[in-house]
Parts: structure tokens; C-alpha cells; sequence
């Protein structure tokens, strides 16, 4: 939100520095982002003077240009060609002198330059309004006053103040800080002085010739709507100090009626809508809903289907605007218009927030009903709104001013204790302090007794309903720095679970990034297309968009996103990991685990003038799980072929009935989905599963063993449904403690073998670490095996 200093200082008076206030906001939660310095106008006519033509006579080598004698302050008279018609001797003139940059409405800046023109020597500029951005008229030269000092800075004689430019990060809680206004209350509350409002007493009604009828169908959604009716008007430029309030905020200036509704909007937070008088069919005005699927044009020109949800302001035919969020086309200021109904409301903010997101519409106004405007603002903005537009568009106030305010919204009752406010706080405040800062945020004090204070907290204060939220207030004008923070902190140490997640996490990034890989970072949020069981979805009530409308339900596609996104600009050879959640219900319960993912694809290693390109395998992909397993000493697994749909093939890793790890080539479907096209390897951890394992584990130091290994292999005849795993796993259960590693180092499958049949090569590497192994030890486990893997496996040991 940007908030202009001078603006400012028209509600309150003070002598505080930019910076000071700065601070000050800061200080008080409206945090400032940037200070900059502005001008409304660009260039702030820097280098521009008051000159006097002296005299003028024509080119003698162009008959559109003229040659003229200006006395601009400095002592000699320049010698500038111009072009203008309307040039002439005696006039007072804005003159750009030679090495001066100027800034025009169209085009880049410029520096002026002595130059020939056409053979005759010019010394500067003569300007239009337009040259100098202080308008768009071209049709000749600026013709100022007699009484315009000549050499005097132009930037005086226009009265052009140097302003400075707040961005504050207005948090969605502090609706009522969305003004100037509301900017000022928290500076006065911190310098405990008064807020100057705008005095609109002069407020009356001319006439009542033009009265529109207002009706309220859905009190609900606009518990509060008002308008009047101005005739008259004029519609034309705003005049110069209005375009140079809203440009300092970078709001650009329209026509003088909609830039009076936009000034009122930024000075006290009240949005405010004008509608052409003559485009209100039937002289009546209906806030109503509309019929599902009705179709509305809106400002921009898009044509919108309403919802039966979407809150209308219409006449007695048709909708006119989206209450609280946009304009119709049809409806608005126009050059023509000559009388006005101008509105002033409060509307539901659940109402208005989802009428915006449902249509995309992001407006200041929507911006401040969805979050609360003051209802109690509606009366005072319309009156100042219409003063303002008599004052730069003419007119006469001619209706009674319409109030529809069945419900007032009345102020939260909150009782507040001394000894809560001190025990939150964490330090005894004074109470004639506390009482203060209660009266200096407009909090009214009902009454009083020694244990506490009964409050009425105005309705504009939307966060502040509790006795907590009147604590907070009481801090931050009290400074959160005032409070004393101890020099010794006590406190008792709990233990925890070893090894932490951090640790692991960071164990495990170490881990990959060595290995070539990075680490991306998804929304949790996600498109409902890419779910297989959407009734287990997790959706969200209010999604911004239809991409991101419910919680994911695996890494997956978040990881082939980012896959996406960089092949298509050109980089594919990518390996990628990511710790994240995943999001499920079954009936009423909500679910939340935390999983890993790593994802490979494209080349493993770079074409080079000696080596060829190797693209990424599903072995790729198995070394880098099992050295993860293995880093974190997860042992005794059971290996299995996957069954998950989102894999063309790959396998399970389990451990007691549950998989810790799933891992293989992703399924052309789920590819297409993403729009990726080239072949990618997934691993899929559960990281809560490797937490528990990894925490049981405990790390025992053993001596290596001075003794050596001794290698044995076996080649064997099995059916093709036995895998490795199996036979790893007889292996191991066969001999548990000299047993160290067993691997395959070949397999066959051909027409040579009966049908049915494949051939393992296994090696087995045997040790003791307290003797060297015998023939005779190591040939009787050989024998144990070749038994087991008979009876287990129903294997047939090749000799």
C-alpha cells in the first residue's frame, strides 16, 4: 500500500522527518518496506525557469518557425527558434535552458541542446504543457501570468512540492490502516495527539429534483448502501493538484468524477461507485443477486457469467455493476454525463471476496470490503465525495441523500484486565498509560473498576474483538521496545528423539547435491486433474484458480512440473529432489505424511570428444536409493516388484509389511499429464518411515576384522517368478553371522533352458572377524545354502 507523506500530514500536525515517521509505523506494526522520494510530476521540472519574450520575428529559412529573443534570468538574452503559432513578444514562458532534461506526457526524456535549427542558432526551449508533463495539450506554447517572475524556478511558480513515498506491508488484519486516514490514527495514537478529519458541514441538498429509489433486496450481503444524487456536472480534466495527489500514490488520473471517488477512497478508506444517472433505468436502483449464468460486461470489456452468489447493483432492467468489486460498461462516467448517482455502501466482505475471486477481479475496492471497511464512514465519505465534485465539476446536490441501514453494526463489548494486559506483556504498565493508548485508538471506555476496564471497540477495528487483540494494540503503541527483555533467560531442556529430522534432511541433501543433484521446492497446492482418487482429495473451500484447487496427493507431479518447466527452456538433463507433504481424507479424517522425492532424467553424463552421452537408467536412479538406505543403515528390506499405476515398472522396498521406498520409470499417462516428454526415473520415499527406522538404529563401532573374506559362487536354474530378493533373503536367513554381502553378477533367459526357467550367477562373500575361514567351515554353509535354495526356491545348482 502507498501512503504520500504530505498527504498525510493534512490529518495530523506534525513535525516529525520522513524517516521519523518511518519509524514511527514501523514501530507501531505497519511495517515500512521503502522511503523513496517522489515527485508528482516526472522530472519535477528541475532546470525549467520563468522566461519573458522579448521579442520575436521569423525564420528566415523556415516559414513555421520563429526566432526569439528570451530573457530567462541570467543576465543575456537567449536566442531560441520555435515553433508554436501562438508565440508572441510580451509573454511570460516556461523556458528549458540549454543542458535542462525534460520529461514529456509520450516519449523519453530528453536534454536540451544549443543547436542550428535551419541555420539559426537555438539556446533552448520554449515549452508546451505536454513537453514538461504537466498536461496533454500540444496546440502551442504555455502562456503564463504577467505576474510570473522572470528567472524564478518554474517548479515555484507551480507550486511543486517534493513528496516522500511509503510502501507499507499492510498485513490483511489492519483493513483499517488501507487509507491515509488510517495511516494517521496509529501515528497520532503514538504521538498521543489529535486527527484532523475534513470538515464537511457545508454539506447540502440544492434541490430534490432528480431522486432515485433504492431498494435492497439481500440486506445480508449490503448491510449498509447509500448514495445522492448529483446533477449538473461537468466531465473533464481533473484540475493539476488532484492528478499530482493520486500520481504521488500511482494512481492514474481518469476524469475529474472518478478521480474524486478514487481521491476519497485512498483519503479515508471508503471505495465509492458513480453511476450515470441516465443509464439508471426506471430512476431505480436494486441491490439484489441475479439469476445463475446472467450474463455482464464489466469495465474491461469481458463478458462475465454471474453466479447466483455474485451481489448486483442493477436498475430496474439489467445489473449494473458487481457490488463492491468492478463496474459495468454501460453504466459508468462517461464524457457526456451530466448527472451522477454516487454510492457509498458497505458490503458483506465473505460476499465480496468470493465474488472477486470467483470472476479473477482484483480492485482497490474489492481489496477493502473483503476486509472490512467502517460502516460507520459511509455518510461522512458520500458528503465529502459530493462537496469534492461540486468543488472541480460543478453541479448541484440534488436528491436527499438515501441511507438503507436496517442493522447498524454495533461496536465489540470487550472487558479487558490490568493483570492479563500485565501478564501477556510480560512488564506492569502504568494504568493511566494503558487508559491512554485506549482513548488515543478511539476505544471507548465504558468503565472502570481497580481489576480492569469495559470497552467499545468502534467497528472499523475488525481484529480487535478480544481482550487479546486490545493487548496487542496496547503493546505496539506502547513499543514493543519498551519492553524490558532479562539479561538471564530460565528455562528447563527437554530431550528429544535422536537423530533430529533436520538432521537427517540436511544429512540426505549432503548426500545428493554432492551427487549432482538440486533441491526444488513445489506448492503444496495443485491441480485436481492430477489426481487418480479425487474423492481422497483434500479441496481447498476457496481456490485462487483451477490450478490450484487441491492439496497434492504425491510428489510426483510437482517434480515433473519443474521438469517441464526447464526442458522447455531448454535444459534436460536434470536430477532433482525434493522433501515435502502429501495430503489425503478418508471420510472425515485428514491425513498429512511426509515424503522425499528424487527425480532423474535425461543424460547421466555429458557428451564429450572422448566418451559418448549415457542417457539416465532405472539403475541410475537404484544406486542412488540404495546409498541413501545404506548412508542411514536401513537394512533387512524386502524387495518386490511395484504395483503403483504411476510406474511403468520399478520396485518396492519394504520393512515389516510397510514400503519404505518406491522407485521406478514413470507411466507415459502420468508424463502426459505433466507434458513431459522424455523418460524419467522416480523415487518415492516415505520420510516418516525412514525417520522411525533411522531412530531405532543404533550406531555400534566394531573392529575391522584382521582376517580375510573368502568369495564363493553358485549358478543356479530357478523359475522365472524368483527373484533376487527371495534368494537374498533365504541366503541371509541360512547363515546370519559370516554372511556378509550377496550379489548377482549374471542372469540368462533363452531358448537353451527349459520353459519357465532362468539361470542366476550369486556370489557370496563370507568372513569371520575372530579366525581365518576354513575349507571345511566355508564348504558346509556352501552346502547349507545349496539345500535351502533348493527346498525354498525349488533352484537347481548348475555344475
Amino acid at each position: 500500500m502507498k501512503i504520500s507523506y504530505n498527504w498525510l500530514k493534512e490529518f495530523i500536525n506534525i513535525n516529525k522527518t520522513p524517516q521519523e515517521i518511518s519509524a514511527i509505523l514501523t514501530g507501531t506494526g505497519l511495517e515500512v518496506e521503502s522511503l523513496e522520494k517522489v515527485q508528482a510530476i516526472p522530472g519535477g521540472l528541475e532546470g525549467l525557469v520563468i522566461g519573458y519574450v522579448k521579442e520575436t520575428a521569423q525564420h528566415p529559412n523556415a516559414d513555421r518557425l520563429k526566432v526569439t529573443k528570451v530573457d530567462a534570468g541570467t543576465g543575456e538574452d537567449l536566442q531560441i527558434v520555435c515553433g508554436a503559432a501562438n508565440v508572441a513578444a510580451g509573454q511570460k514562458v516556461v523556458v528549458a535552458t540549454v543542458g535542462t532534461t525534460i520529461h514529456p506526457i509520450v516519449g523519453e526524456p530528453f536534454t536540451i541542446n544549443k543547436s542550428k535549427i535551419r541555420g539559426e542558432v537555438s539556446e533552448g526551449m520554449i515549452c508546451a504543457e505536454d513537453e514538461i508533463g504537466l498536461g496533454s495539450d500540444h496546440a502551442g506554447i504555455m502562456v503564463l501570468a504577467q505576474n510570473a517572475i522572470v528567472g524564478s524556478l518554474a517548479k515555484d511558480y507551480f507550486k511543486l512540492n517534493d513528496d516522500y513515498l511509503y510502501e507499507i506491508g499492510l498485513t490483511p488484519n489492519r483493513a483499517d490502516a488501507a487509507s491515509h486516514l488510517g495511516t494517521a490514527r496509529d501515528i497520532a495514537a503514538f504521538l498521543k495527539t489529535g486527527i484532523i478529519k475534513p470538515d464537511v458541514s457545508a454539506f447540502r441538498v440544492d434541490n430534490t429534483g432528480r431522486p432515485i429509489e433504492v431498494v435492497v433486496e439481500n440486506k445480508q450481503a449490503s448491510p449498509r448502501y447509500a448514495g445522492v444524487t448529483i446533477s449538473g456536472i461537468e466531465v473533464k480534466e481533473s484540475p493539476q493538484w488532484l492528478k499530482e495527489r493520486l500520481a504521488v500514490i500511482g494512481v492514474r488520473s481518469i476524469n475529474n468524477i472518478v478521480d474524486a471517488t478514487n481521491y476519497v477512497l485512498h483519503d479515508l478508506g471508503q471505495p465509492l461507485h458513480a453511476f450515470d444517472a441516465d443509464a439508471i433505468k426506471g430512476n431505480q436502483i436494486i441491490v439484489k443477486n441475479c439469476p445463475e449464468g446472467t450474463l455482464f460486461k464489466t469495465l474491461d470489456e469481458v463478458d462475465r457469467k454471474l453466479s447466483a452468489d455474485d451481489l448486483m447493483i442493477c436498475n430496474a432492467e439489467a445489473p449494473m455493476c458487481i457490488a463492491g468489486v468492478f463496474g459495468g460498461i454501460g453504466s459508468g462516467v462517461k464524457p457526456t454525463t451530466n448527472s451522477i448517482f454516487l454510492e457509498s455502501a458497505y458490503f458483506n466482505p465473505v460476499s465480496v471476496r468470493k465474488t472477486a475471486k470467483r470472476h479473477g477481479l482484483k480492485t482497490d475496492a474489492s481489496f477493502r470490503f473483503e476486509r472490512g471497511t467502517d460502516p460507520d464512514m459511509v455518510i461522512f465519505a458520500l458528503k465529502r465525495a459530493a462537496l469534492l465534485i461540486k468543488e472541480i465539476a460543478g453541479g448541484t446536490i440534488s436528491s436527499e441523500i438515501v441511507d438503507i441501514y436496517p442493522n447498524p453494526v454495533a461496536p465489540f463489548k470487550v472487558d479487558l484486565s490490568y493483570s492479563n494486559t500485565h501478564r501477556l506483556i510480560g512488564q506492569v504498565i502504568p494504568h493511566e498509560e494503558i487508559k491512554n493508548i485506549i482513548k488515543a485508538l478511539d476505544i471507548e471506555i465504558v468503565s472502570e473498576s481497580a481489576e480492569g476496564l469495559q470497552l467499545k471497540v468502534p467497528p472499523y477495528r475488525v481484529d480487535v474483538t478480544r481482550d487479546v487483540d486490545v493487548i496487542e494494540e496496547i503493546l505496539r503503541i506502547y513499543g514493543y521496545n519498551n519492553i524490558y527483555i532479562p539479561t538471564q533467560v530460565r528455562a528447563s531442556l527437554s530431550t528429544s528423539p535422536r537423530p533430529e529430522k533436520d538432521t537427517v534432511q540436511n544429512l540426505l541433501s549432503d548426500l545428493l547435491t554432492a551427487n549432482g543433484f538440486n533441491e526444488i521446492m513445489s506448492n503444496s497446492l495443485t491441480r485436481s486433474a492430477y489426481s487418480d482418487k479425487l474423492d481422497e482429495a483434500v479441496k481447498i473451500l476457496n481456490p485462487l484458480s483451477s490450478d490450484l484447487d487441491v492439496m497434492r496427493q504425491t510428489m510426483l507431479y510437482s517434480g515433473l512440473e519443474a521438469i517441464a518447466y526447464n526442458q522447455n527452456r531448454q535444459h534436460a538433463d536434470l536430477k532433482f529432489y525434493e522433501f515435502g507433504k502429501v495430503y489425503s481424507v478418508n471420510d472425515t479424517q485428514y491425513n498429512e505424511s511426509q515424503r522425499f522425492a528424487i527425480f532423474i532424467t535425461g543424460a547421466t553424463t555429458v557428451a564429450q570428444w572422448n566418451q559418448k552421452g549415457q542417457a539416465a537408467t532405472f539403475y541410475n536412479l537404484k544406486a542412488i536409493v540404495d546409498g541413501i538406505l545404506q548412508k542411514l543403515n536401513i537394512t533387512d528390506l524386502v524387495v518386490e516388484d511395484t504395483t503403483c499405476k504411476k510406474l511403468a515398472y520399478g520396485l518396492n522396498y519394504t520393512r515389516n509389511n510397510k514400503t519404505l521406498v518406491k522407485f521406478g520409470q514413470v507411466a507415459a499417462t502420468a508424463l502426459k499429464k505433466a507434458d513431459v516428454d522424455k523418460a524419467v526415473f522416480y523415487a518415492d520415499f516415505s520420510f516418516d518411515q525412514l525417520m522411525t527406522i533411522a531412530t531405532k538404529n543404533k550406531i555400534v563401532y566394531k573392529e575391522i576384522s584382521k582376517f580375510p573374506s573368502v568369495r564363493r559362487d553358485l549358478s543356479m536354474l530357478i523359475d522365472t517368478n524368483i527373484t533376487f530378493g527371495q534368494l537374498k533373503q533365504i541366503a541371509q536367513r541360512t547363515e546370519r553371522k559370516l554372511l556378509k554381502e550377496v550379489d548377482v553378477f549374471d542372469v540368462y533367459q533363452g531358448d537353451k533352458l527349459p520353459a519357465g526357467k532362468k539361470s542366476y550367477a550369486l556370489s557370496f562373500i563370507l568372513q569371520d572377524s575372530e579366525k581365518t575361514l576354513t575349507d571345511k567351515a566355508i564348504d558346509a554353509i556352501m552346502q547349507k545354502l545349496i539345500y535351502n535354495f533348493g527346498k525354498e526356491a525349488g533352484a537347481e545348482i548348475r555344475k
